[in-house]
Parts: C-alpha cells; sequence; structure tokens
C-alpha cells in the first residue's frame, strides 16, 4: 500500500512540475513558432529577405 501513495506522489509532484513548466513557457513572449526555428538549420539564405520583380510572379499566356 505504501508503494501506491509514493507512486501517487511522484505521479502529481510531475503533474505540477509539468503545468508550472507550461504557464511559464505559455506566458513569456514569443518572437517566432517552434515550427519555424525548428527549420532554421535547413536555411540556406544569409538572413536578407529576397523580393521577386513585379513581372516575375505573374504568369506570362502567349496571344494569338
Amino acid at each position: 500500500m505504501i508503494v501506491l501513495g509514493v507512486t501517487i506522489l511522484i505521479s502529481m509532484c510531475l503533474a505540477g512540475i509539468f503545468i508550472v513548466c507550461f504557464a511559464v513557457e505559455a506566458k513569456s513572449p514569443r518572437r517566432s513558432s517552434p515550427e519555424r526555428d525548428s527549420l532554421l538549420p535547413l536555411d540556406e539564405s544569409d538572413g536578407r529577405e529576397v523580393s521577386l520583380p513585379k513581372a516575375a510572379g505573374k504568369a506570362s499566356t502567349p496571344r494569338d
């Protein structure tokens, strides 16, 4: 019976730690999303924003 009590006590402590850590993380200001941060090692750009010319964004169709 003591083992069950110790198990419940430890699981409640771990759940409390999780809730506190989650609340601290949710309250902290976020500069970027976790999805973006996970893809940063794959980024090959030098940090400058690349913009396309206006004509390159439009699809050209031949006229008959």
